[in-house]
């Protein structure tokens, strides 16, 4: 069995991540009307639901933001069904006797084969199916791919709505499960303003800028290309950060970068009375980071400061069980293991006291590998166990990820699994 530890000094690579399992209850038949204006700008909004606990059923939904989507990305499987108003070209009959082609909105309801593409940036989700739903322009069992988009409805149906789907759709129509931060990640000439909100980081904008060398009589050119980058990293900062939405914002750079930015944003904001700057100053706040490139991001998520304003969250918890982790397999590893033979072992032997383990997983088309990761969740909790599912979305997934994408915290010692062939 090969071990991975963590980095050295104590340093532990991680990063918001988001709880897909929590607490669900549901009645053994609901069917419930909600009204279309109750509806959070941080939540899924859920329109109707009518199922029945590991059995069929159909959720109307509406999603809100990007993360609502990856959601649906993780809740969407092959064999379900999916309806929704698309645009499709359509053939009809022209005055001159030919045919001309014209996109028609329709509703059209397809059999999924496939997730096909889930794009962040557009924040728009692709389902390809065969249509199911009659209709005068597209024959039954034609193919179709729909696209999901921000606030359009879509009707999700499944033939059985197990425990990791009732749970993923609690998660997404819950406020509380949102830890979003924003963060400036810079160097002089490099800037990034990213968003991490609960199942994924989204970089926003990425701002470059020439600047010359910080000597002799280049000097006011070096002055007037680094205020000139920080007005541009200020107009994205206006355009990308929304305090009504995100807990706060987060300075990051080596050296002095980010006090220079610091201090001109904060100039900037009393001479233009920029009110959503001057109103949020507590909320903006200062991290040191090594570059100001993406994956620097991992320290600023280890701050102090940084874990501090959102250790209430679920998403906290996922940030430390992944240090917990990587702790116990460092000074303990007999009581830790990874990969899904290991796993299942230690689970068969009642033995797993907390469970990690990726959103990737249960996305598999295999329907008996989902079945078997759904079953082991369940079973874990039985036996009194945690459960963790981290976003492959997130750094932390994606580390996850590299050691198999499923790892247990144990009770007690296992040292014979190093003899269990993974």
């Amino acid at each position: 069995m090969h071990f991975i530890f963590p980095p050295v000094h104590g340093i532990y690579y991680y990063t918001i991540i988001h709880c897909c399992l929590c607490c669900f209850k549901t009645e053994s038949k609901e069917k419930k009307e909600v009204d279309k204006n109750s509806g959070s700008s941080s939540k899924m909004r859920i329109v109707r639901k009518d199922l029945v606990r590991d059995g069929p059923g159909s959720v109307k939904m509406v999603p809100v933001d990007s993360d609502d989507l990856w959601y649906a990305y993780n809740l969407i499987a092959p064999g379900d069904s999916v309806m929704a108003v698309t645009v499709r070209k359509v053939l009809k009959e022209a005055a001159s006797g030919g045919r001309d082609a014209e996109r028609v909105k329709l509703k059209l309801e397809v059999k999924v084969q496939e997730v096909a593409d889930y794009d962040k940036e557009g924040s728009i989700l692709r389902v390809r199916g065969k249509n199911i739903l009659e209709n005068e322009h597209v024959k039954i069992g034609a193919f179709h791919t729909l696209e999901l988009e921000l606030q359009r409805p879509f009707v999700l149906r499944k033939d059985v709505w197990d425990s990791y789907a009732l749970e993923v759709l609690q998660q997404a129509s819950d406020p509380g499960a949102s830890a979003d931060l924003a963060v400036v990640l810079m160097q002089e000439g490099l800037a990034h303003i990213l968003l991490i909100g609960r199942s994924m980081t989204v970089t926003r904008s990425r701002i470059e800028a020439s600047i010359p060398r910080k000597h002799g009589s280049a000097i006011h050119g070096y002055e007037s290309a680094l205020n000139k980058f920080f007005e541009n990293v200020l107009q994205a900062f206006l355009k990308h950060i929304d305090f009504n939405v995100v807990r706060c914002a987060v300075i990051a750079s080596p050296g002095f970068t980010k006090d220079q930015f610091h201090r001109h944003l904060f100039l900037e904001a009393e001479r233009r009375q920029l009110r959503p700057i001057i109103e949020n100053k507590s909320r903006i706040i200062l991290v040191h980071t090594t570059s100001g490139y993406k994956h620097s991001l991992r320290e600023v998520l280890d701050a102090p400061n940084v874990m501090n304003l959102i250790k209430d969250t679920k998403a906290a918890q996922e940030v430390r069980v992944l240090k917990d982790f990587y702790d116990m397999l460092s000074n303990d590893s007999s009581r830790a293991c990874y990969g899904a033979k290991h796993v299942e072992v230690a689970n068969e032997r009642l033995a797993v006291q907390t469970l990690l383990i990726t959103d990737d997983l249960f996305r598999n088309s295999d329907i008996a590998a989902r079945q078997k990761y759904v079953n082991l969740v369940n079973s874990v909790k039985d036996s009194g166990g945690s459960v963790h599912v981290f976003s492959s979305m997130h750094v932390s997934g994606e580390q996850l990820a590299q050691i198999s994408g499923i790892a247990a915290i144990l009770r007690f010692p296992l040292p014979d699994l190093e003899d269990i062939e993974m």
